[in-house]
């Protein structure tokens, strides 16, 4: 495993909508561990998506709450509530917003083996799924933003 160089602030490849994973192959297995070694040495890291890291792929990875996930292809296939959330993020370090996001999602995604799972987040989970599926599709939490708390 290796960490990676994190993408910062006005960096255009986070603005990038990733491309689908068309096979979860031993490549595809290195770059969620080597996104996950990037993750547990930066601080304050919740999950981390592969535009973060300057790969236009459908990949996270999440170690949050009890939860390690690495995630291909996910898609929120259902949201309900909603929630008011702090949110930061790796990509713009030291920048905090308040956002509205659904206080529950069902998530669709590939394991690293390129099973089917689905998970059900809630509260601070459902927060960081759509967070970082938004990563995917080229979208920041500033987007979202309701209220600077920076």
């Amino acid at each position: 495993m290796a960490t990676r160089q994190l993408r910062y602030n006005q960096d255009p490849i986070l603005r990038k909508r990733c491309k689908e994973v068309k096979e979860v192959d031993d490549r595809i297995r290195l770059l969620l561990d080597d996104m996950l070694d990037t993750l547990h040495h930066t601080e304050n890291g919740a999950a981390l998506a592969a535009n973060q890291v300057g790969i236009l792929k459908r990949l996270v990875v999440i170690d949050y709450y009890d939860n390690l996930l690495k995630l291909v292809n996910p898609q929120i296939t259902e949201s309900s509530g909603t929630q008011i959330c702090v949110e930061g993020c790796l990509s713009f370090p030291d920048r905090f917003v308040k956002t509205i996001r659904p206080q529950k999602v069902t998530v669709k995604a590939l394991n690293e083996y390129g099973e089917e799972i689905i998970i059900t987040g809630e509260d601070e989970m459902a927060k960081c799924l759509c967070h970082e599926i938004g990563h995917l599709n080229g979208e920041i939490f500033l987007d979202k933003a309701i209220e600077d708390e920076s």
